[in-house]
């Protein structure tokens, strides 16, 4: 519709009378074109807003017979939305769309074919096929780059009808097509076959990857996604193919739709695989910062997206950013989800080169007013300490000072990073046991509990007071979590071991409790275990319980190598940013097969295609309709 006739077109969402759709009907049966012209406007107002409108289907239809453009790509607007509630009434437009198929206005013939495949009607669908093999083969660009889509649309409804026809082998010959749009149009056809038929219909080969990177630079910003996830897919012969590939889609990285630089980035990284010189991996890596940084000046959306990718990227590569630390630090007006992620980041990139950078922006990061930020920050402490050794003290002093603030959070996050450090570098910070000890009373959560337990258990003979602190714990057992529970009884009988003669009434005590008052079966069943090792052999015991424990190491959101392998593939998916392969979260287009079939078709209508929906809901650069 133009922008005049736009601006007057919200008069037909303020009506709310009664017995409008009787008033609709005559306006329909209007001989006036003007008057029918605002009634089939009326009508999709109506069931834009959600009105019921399907009993007007015969007379709307009636009105598919214009010569005006605007009133039928409103009728088929209409059709597109009750075709499935009405179908025998909707096999009465079948003439039309084969009538304007053929139309010597080739906006005519697109939308006569794009509509046919938007209606999911398998009556109608028999009577797509000349139509649509015709407009393969259509004189103008604009009905072919229609004509490719509606093939893919064709095989979601009937994948045979499809396959005998010939249609793939036609979306394969369109790659070789002269318009780029056209090309992009059949890539992405083709793409979303191989998704839904789990087969590689498209066969990116060495002649048909030239088309391809022809294509790139000429078609709309969306082709241009599609064609890079196509590239991606493509096995080179050598480095050399590898590094020539990549120089011609490297102009993407400047690209301004973040999507086409991120789909550029995955082509990047996938062919930098079968590249060995070490000098020019250094040089891409350095290629591919600047726009990643750039993605982060958008909107917080977007630099959520790109954040996520971005951890992903680190986890593979991290010198492509390794300079780039700063562009991360938190701003004070970013969402806490961006800041959540910037935060994993900066974890990712310290060195002991930024490591004083770093601390010194999470120490900042303590003191904010969003709790869970704040105990993020803390715990992102304590993952530098186990991560960079020489940084450990460093980390430890910052902890310290944190602690000193008496804030109640702080205090208890801070002393369950530090149980971590001390399980990472066994008898290295231990003096600093006494200042933990000093705000037991402040501590109510059960992870803070259990780890300040866990501290006073493994150095109980360095704290002169362990079976008074251990004691004040066991006033309030039966209350504990089962967490807390547990840690207090490997704790005392850690205890109980190294002074057996001074701590024999506490550890029964304990055993007791855990053996006959409780009803938790772990927390039993190891009370059972340390009592019959105590009874038994008491050598075994300390051999079992005292023995050196295995060095923790900081593994916290990392994804395992074949899954960050796979993750990687799909960059700019929504797998990169649940971090979870597209089989966990996506629903497969084969349909239940339900009792009511009425049913069956709401669902199948209403099945998300998350990775394809580009394609599903219109054309590729579709701005002139």
């Amino acid at each position: 519709m133009n922008k005049k006739s736009t601006g007057s077109d919200s008069r037909f969402f303020t009506t709310t009378r009664k017995g409008e759709n009787h008033e609709l009907r005559e306006e329909l049966r209007s001989a006036n074109r003007e008057r029918k012209r605002d009634a089939v406007k009326k009508v999709i107002a109506n069931m834009t807003v959600g009105k019921d409108v399907s009993s007007l289907f015969p007379d709307v239809i009636n009105c598919i017979q214009t010569d005006n453009l605007e009133l039928k790509k409103l009728v088929y607007l209409y059709l597109i939305n009750y075709a499935k509630s009405q179908p025998d009434l909707a096999l009465m437009a079948v003439n039309t769309f084969v009538k304007d198929a053929n139309d010597s206005n080739p906006l005519i013939r697109a939308l006569a074919i794009r509509t046919m495949g938007c209606i999911r009607v398998d009556k109608i669908t028999e009577y797509l096929c000349e139509p649509l093999s015709r407009c393969l083969r259509d004189d103008d660009p604009y009905v072919r780059k229609t004509s490719a889509v509606c093939v893919a649309k064709l095989y979601d409804i009937s994948p045979e009808l499809v396959e005998d026809r010939g249609f793939i082998t036609s979306l394969q010959e369109m790659i070789s097509d002269a318009n780029p749009t056209v090309v992009a149009n059949a890539v992405a056809a083709l793409s979303e076959i191989s998704e839904t038929s789990n087969r590689d219909v498209l066969n990116v080969t060495a002649a048909v990857l030239q088309k391809l990177l022809a294509a790139l630079n000429e078609c709309t910003e969306w082709g241009q996604v599609f064609i890079l996830d196509s590239l991606a897919k493509y096995t080179p012969s050598d480095a050399r193919e590898a590094e020539g590939i990549i120089e011609r889609v490297t102009p993407r990285l400047q690209h301004a739709n973040s999507a086409v630089v991120m789909s550029a980035v995955k082509v990047v990284l996938r062919f930098m695989e079968e590249i060995t010189n070490q000098e020019t991996i250094r040089t891409l890596s350095r290629k591919l910062s600047p726009p990643l940084v750039t993605l982060l000046n958008a909107e917080p959306e977007i630099q959520y997206v790109a954040l996520r990718n971005i951890n992903l990227i680190v986890q593979k590569r991290s010198r492509v950013l390794e300079n780039e630390i700063k562009v991360f630090f938190c701003k004070y007006n970013d969402p806490i989800y961006v800041k959540m992620e910037k935060l994993e980041i900066i974890i990712r990139l310290a060195s002991e080169k930024n490591v004083d950078q770093v601390l010194l922006e999470f120490k900042e990061y303590a003191t904010e007013v969003d709790v869970d930020f704040v105990r993020k920050a803390v715990r992102a402490i304590g993952r530098c300490a186990i991560n960079l050794e020489r940084a450990a003290e460093k980390c430890i002093n910052v902890l310290l000072d944190l602690i000193q603030t008496k804030v109640n959070y702080v205090v208890q996050e801070a002393i369950v990073v530090i149980k971590d450090i001390f399980r990472k570098y066994p008898n290295k910070y231990e003096n600093i046991i006494a200042t933990l000890c000093e705000n037991l009373e402040d501590l109510d959560e059960p992870e803070a509990k259990a780890s300040m337990i866990w501290i006073i258990g493994h150095y109980a003979e360095r704290i002169d007071n362990a079976d008074e602190l251990l004691d004040s714990f066991l006033e309030t057992f039966s209350e504990e979590t089962a967490q807390v529970q547990l840690q207090l009884l490997t704790a005392t009988v850690k205890l109980f071991l190294k002074a057996p003669e001074s701590n024999q009434e506490m550890v029964q005590k304990v055993l007791s409790l855990a053996t006959e008052d409780s009803d938790n079966p772990d927390l039993r069943d190891r009370g059972y275990i340390y009592w019959r090792l105590l009874s038994s052999d008491p050598e075994a015991a300390r051999t079992v319980v005292l023995s050196d424990k295995p060095q923790i190491t900081d593994d916290t959101f990392t994804l395992d190598s074949g899954l960050l392998e796979e993750l990687i593939s799909q960059i700019s998916t929504l797998s990169s940013i649940y971090h979870k392969p597209a089989d966990a979260f996506v629903m497969k287009s084969i349909a239940l097969k339900l009792d009511d079939e009425d049913d069956d078709e709401d669902s199948h209508q209403s099945f998300i295609y998350l990775e394809n929906n580009r394609i599903n809901n219109n054309n590729i650069g579709d701005d002139d309709e």
